[in-house]
């Protein structure tokens, strides 16, 4: 009996509407399967010690499907942080500083702490690297650090070729399963970074991500009109911002993972 309730709350989750979704599931997987690739033994055996046998690529989407739960319904706010208006990097470091919101900074700062304290119980071992994994990945993802006004573009209503959508949800999935590729087979054709490359951005701080998918979010905000129809040209424009912020994701959470981990 418990494991046909286990079944069907995972079908539940597993087809639980995508609409709100960060990078949707196929991104989280990307990025994820990236990270994946630049673990350090340490961190990878120390990671499967938590994870079991799902991968990063595969817990990442965790904390998406499991806002079909009221039980967690209280993690909703740490998917993103949102801004009223654009700030140079000072100012964003002096209001990151200064946060005292439960977002995505927050309790990425938060988590983090935890997972490097040798005696965080089992439970809260899972959750927290569920978390992190996933919400770096969402941090890459512009509209997750835009206006606060429109709920980070969700109000901002567009159109995918003949589609009614909305500017979030491009950013989220459309242009990513536009290009008809499997998780591994998008990996695969973007993450080509060099040593330097990626010793360069994981010496970037948090305070840098979130302030470079921002900077992003004003110059898409800048580039459409509600009721725009978003189509060819849209993705031939942005794909390459899309990719290049998933493959950010994935170096920036493999060397975060390794630092807590190493």
């Amino acid at each position: 009996m418990k494991l046909i309730k286990k079944l069907i709350l995972g079908a539940a989750l597993f087809y639980a509407p995508l609409s709100g979704f960060a990078w949707g599931t196929q991104g989280h997987r990307i990025a994820g399967q990236i990270a994946d690739s630049y673990l350090t033994p340490k961190a990878r055996k120390a990671i499967a010690a938590i994870l079991g046998n799902e991968s990063i690529a595969i817990t990442s989407n965790w904390a998406d499907f499991i806002k079909s739960d009221p039980n967690y319904s209280y993690l909703s706010s740490w998917h993103y942080i949102d801004f009223d208006e654009a700030m140079t990097y000072p100012q964003m470091q002096e209001f990151l500083k200064n946060d005292k919101n439960t977002d995505a900074y927050t309790k990425l700062q938060f988590m983090i702490a935890e997972l490097k304290k040798p005696n965080l119980s089992k439970e809260n071992k899972l959750l927290y690297l569920r978390m992190v994994i996933h919400i770096v990945e969402d941090i890459h993802q512009p509209m997750h650090t835009a206006h606060t006004s429109d709920k980070g573009g969700n109000d901002v209503k567009v159109n995918w070729f003949s589609e009614q959508t909305n500017l979030h949800s491009v950013w989220d999935s459309k242009l990513i399963d536009f290009q008809q590729l499997s998780y591994t087979e998008y990996a695969n054709w973007i993450n080509h970074t060099t040593a330097a490359e990626r010793t360069t951005l994981q010496a970037e701080p948090l305070s840098k991500w979130i302030y470079d998918s921002s900077v992003l979010a004003g110059k898409i905000y800048e580039d459409v009109k509600p009721e725009d129809t978003l189509n060819y040209r849209y993705n031939f424009k942005y794909i390459g911002i899309v990719n290049q912020q998933l493959v950010k994701a994935g170096v920036h959470l493999a060397g975060l993972l390794n630092q807590i981990f190493g």
